[in-house]
């Protein structure tokens, strides 16, 4: 939602409802899926439906999560760019997340497949800010577009002052690196007020 309340973008996310167990959280099934190799069909999947369905919104943002393995295996933003191109998708309306975890290991293949999906159109989120290591290194290595404050902050921020001290904290420095700053979870007037 923009500041005007209006839809300005959607997530792609990936559920599983079970005939017999009903639905399965992510949260479960994606961890099984990276432990089993089955995370890059599963994430070509999941891109290749995002850009397909992006091209019905052409007033919205599509965002798709894309997971530490996908990330670190060689080729991937070839592939990336091969389901853009098959999609007919406009890059610069897609947003590719990348959770904190993925910058641990700080490795040149993550380097070389961030700048190459910028250089593609793509904006990059570094997503669930504040919850993982949170260097403020990786906000001058990597060439992030966004900022993405975790749904636990934002929950807290009526009860906790010090949830939004650190939401507060979390805005004014995305904006003063020029980036955008989404907080996820916002569920009350109040806390979209905030």
């Amino acid at each position: 939602i923009d500041g005007d309340g209006r839809t300005a973008g959607v997530e792609a996310l990936a559920r599983w409802n079970h005939p017999e167990r009903g639905p399965v959280s992510p949260a479960f099934f994606i961890s099984i899926a990276e432990e089993c190799g089955l995370i890059m069909p599963l994430g070509e999947f999941t891109l290749r439906r995002a850009f397909a369905d992006s091209r019905q919104w052409p007033d919205l943002r599509v965002a798709v999560n894309v997971s530490a393995r996908q990330l670190r295996t060689a080729g991937f933003a070839e592939r990336v760019k091969a389901i853009l191109e098959e999609s007919g998708a406009n890059p610069h309306r897609l947003e590719l997340e990348i959770t904190e975890g993925v910058l641990l290991e700080d490795d040149e293949t993550t380097h070389e497949t961030l700048n190459s999906l910028r250089v593609l159109g793509f904006s990059l989120a570094l997503d669930d800010f504040g919850t993982g290591y949170s260097s403020l290194q990786y906000l001058r290595r990597f060439p992030f577009d966004k900022l993405k404050i975790d749904r636990s902050f934002v929950h807290s921020i009526e009860k906790a002052a010090d949830a939004a001290a650190i939401v507060h904290a979390v805005v004014s420095l995305g904006r003063g690196l020029g980036m955008k700053v989404t907080a996820e979870g916002v569920e009350t007037a109040d806390q979209q007020l905030f």
